[in-house]
């Protein structure tokens, strides 16, 4: 069945390769076709974008919001569960113990590449419904293997690894939205999306220690952590099903991917992502094991019967500065908020350092938010500048609010995905160094200035594209 959402209707059968002018053309109209596909969408005409384009683009962010909320959980469960594993009487040593909080990032991280691709190839609505239900295996693979401490490592890590199915949902989900919305509005609903996205670690780090400690006495019920998010699971999967849609004009194009990775652009921004989203999602995985490690008597607070952890707040904090980093961007540039973001990171983590030997509880705490808030800001920042470099990439003169032609933005929603890919490896990467640094020095400190001298090379790299950017006279 075939129905037209504006008019004039178009004539004759569409299909999804003939769709790319007429995306683009000023007054097209919207058809809808079998399978929830629209034809004819241009979030950049004015008018289709007042009379429709904006509630279908809130109707299809707020469910993918949702599915990516619930794939950051997954993905974060691992790094919540390994501090309550020893109660649970595992006997894991800590170099297994980071392992198990990075195997879902590295695979996470790895999984992006794949599926930048999936939307273009499946369609935004099918492919949220088959990413939410791969979420499944993970969750219920985790409460199997915390039931029984006999359960091996190599069959903890193997799980572990299959938390990543949530980590890639960050890619397809950004890349399926950047179509969705105008240049103008890009980095606001790119900021929304991978904010709700990133609550999922705030929620998962909040709602899994009281779970699995309410009522339970003396005994965890770990299992828990993952069996209580199969319900929310099959929601998601139900609502992209029913309130979610396939764009034709967000079609594979091999040849625009191909031109992003040769792009120095994308290399550019994949080095910046990784120090702003990296840092976000390896702190993020890593706060619960460095409160216990550093402040066991505040690792956990007695709440009506069960237990609560103070980590959650870090990537609370996080994930809710992103999109006002994105809406700052809008206004002011990517490269600008960057900058400052960089510079408050780095400070934040040399205070970190500074006052460690102080074994003062709430400067860490107060100091590590400083590093969260900061990396949050930037996340949507530095996000905001892709599609603004490969704007004036390809042609515009103003990127910051001129999308470019179809094959611009579809470069620019590949290169969306590619990037989030190489920033989750920070996820990976984070852990790994800090636990080096722990089992090598006995302390976090050094772990730690590696990184302060990291955001300075950053923010050094940051400054000369700006810099860049000025000298054309255009915003980055």
């Amino acid at each position: 069945m075939t129905s037209t959402v504006s008019a004039p209707a178009t004539t004759g059968t569409a299909t999804p390769e003939s769709t790319a002018s007429e995306a683009t053309a000023p007054g097209a109209a919207l058809t809808v076709r079998p399978g929830r596909w629209i034809e004819g969408w241009n979030a950049e005409d004015p008018a289709q974008w007042r009379d429709q384009g904006a509630a279908i683009a809130r109707r299809n962010l707020r469910w993918s919001i949702f599915a990516e909320f619930l794939g950051f959980v997954v993905w974060q469960l691992w790094s919540i569960v390994v501090v309550s594993l020893p109660a649970a009487g595992f006997t894991f040593d800590t170099a297994q113990t980071f392992w198990l909080i990075s195997m879902p990032s590295l695979v996470g991280a790895t999984l992006r590449f794949p599926y930048t691709f999936m939307v273009p190839r499946f369609g935004g609505r099918n492919w949220t419904m088959i990413s939410a239900a791969l979420l499944l295996i993970p969750a219920i693979g985790l409460a199997v293997c915390v039931a029984n401490p006999q359960t091996p490592f190599g069959v903890m890590l193997l799980v572990a690894a299959l938390a990543g199915f949530g980590g890639g949902n960050f890619a397809s989900s950004m890349a399926n939205i950047t179509f969705f919305y105008p240049q103008r509005k890009k980095g606001w609903a790119l900021g929304l999306n991978a904010a709700g996205g990133n609550l999922g670690a705030a929620v998962a780090q909040f709602a899994v220690p009281i779970v699995i400690t309410i009522g339970a006495g003396a005994t965890l019920q770990l299992p828990l952590a993952g069996l209580i998010w199969v319900p929310l699971i099959i929601l998601a999967i139900v609502g992209a099903w029913r309130r979610m849609d396939n764009l034709t004009n967000a079609r594979a194009d091999l040849t625009a991917s191909l031109a992003a990775l040769k792009a120095p652009e994308l290399w550019l921004m994949a080095l910046l992502y990784i120090g702003t989203f990296g840092s976000f999602i390896g702190f993020s995985g890593v706060f619960p094991k460095l409160i216990a490690d550093q402040f066991p008597s505040f690792s956990a607070f007695p709440v009506a019967g069960a237990t609560l952890s103070l980590a959650f707040l870090g990537a609370l904090v996080g994930s809710l500065a992103r999109p006002f980093g994105g809406r700052l961007a809008d206004r002011f540039g990517g490269s600008v908020i960057t900058i400052a973001a960089f510079v408050v990171m780095g400070a934040g983590a040399l205070a970190v350092v500074l006052t460690l030997p102080l074994d003062n509880f709430w400067l860490f705490l107060a100091f590590f938010l400083v590093l969260f808030i900061a990396s949050g800001a930037g996340n949507g920042a530095t996000y905001r500048m892709i599609p603004t470099l490969f704007a004036l990439r390809a042609g515009a003169a103003d990127g910051h609010s001129t999308a470019g032609d179809v094959s611009a933005q579809r470069t620019a929603a590949a290169a969306l995905g590619i990037v989030s890919a190489f920033g989750a490896y920070g996820g990976f990467v984070i852990p790994q160094v800090l636990g080096l640094s722990k089992t090598s020095t006995g302390g976090y400190e050094s772990g730690l200035l590696w990184f302060v001298a990291a955001y300075a090379v950053l923010l050094a790299v940051t400054v000369g594209v700006a810099l860049h950017g000025r000298r054309r006279g255009v915003r980055i």
